[in-house]
């Protein structure tokens, strides 16, 4: 039985440690907002935050999680960052098919706790590990501006 803290909470996972921390979201927990993608940390979908920063959920063993803080997108709404980030994404209509968003939306907090005022160089790097395959990249880019600006005020 492993202990993982999970969006401020201490819960019981019995896996393997060498289970990728994808599946204990959604298999073991019932997390399924964190998504399967690629499942080689190429595409972005499984993004979630280890400690702040953020990881590909699906290349990362839980043995390595064990002790650390996760966050997942059920988490977002009740963070002032998060709740800012999602609500500029259904103001500018980002999500089209919306598979890859929880990942693009978890980037972008991580980018914004990082730098306040990204410009379009920082946000495209920071993003750039996530794959929309609508192509909704503009919509992704206004959305981040709008959220930084909203949480500027």
């Amino acid at each position: 039985m492993l202990t993982l803290n999970i969006n401020g909470r201490d819960l019981q996972v019995d896996a393997d440690p060498a289970t990728p921390l994808l599946w204990a979201l959604r298999d073991h927990l019932n997390l399924t907002g964190t998504k399967f993608g690629c499942g080689a940390a190429l595409c972005g979908a499984c993004t979630v935050h280890l400690d702040g920063v953020p990881i590909r959920s699906c290349v990362m063993p839980l043995s390595v999680v064990v002790g650390k803080a996760i966050a997942t997108i059920e988490a977002m709404a009740g963070d002032r960052v998060g709740k800012a980030v999602q609500d500029a994404w259904v103001r500018h209509g980002v999500p089209q098919c919306g598979y890859c968003q929880s990942g693009q939306v978890m980037s972008a907090v991580a980018l914004l706790r990082a730098t306040p005022r990204p410009r379009d160089a920082e946000i495209d790097d920071a993003m750039s590990g996530n794959l929309c395959r609508c192509g909704t990249y503009q919509r992704i880019r206004a959305a981040i501006k709008d959220a930084a600006a909203t949480l500027d005020t």
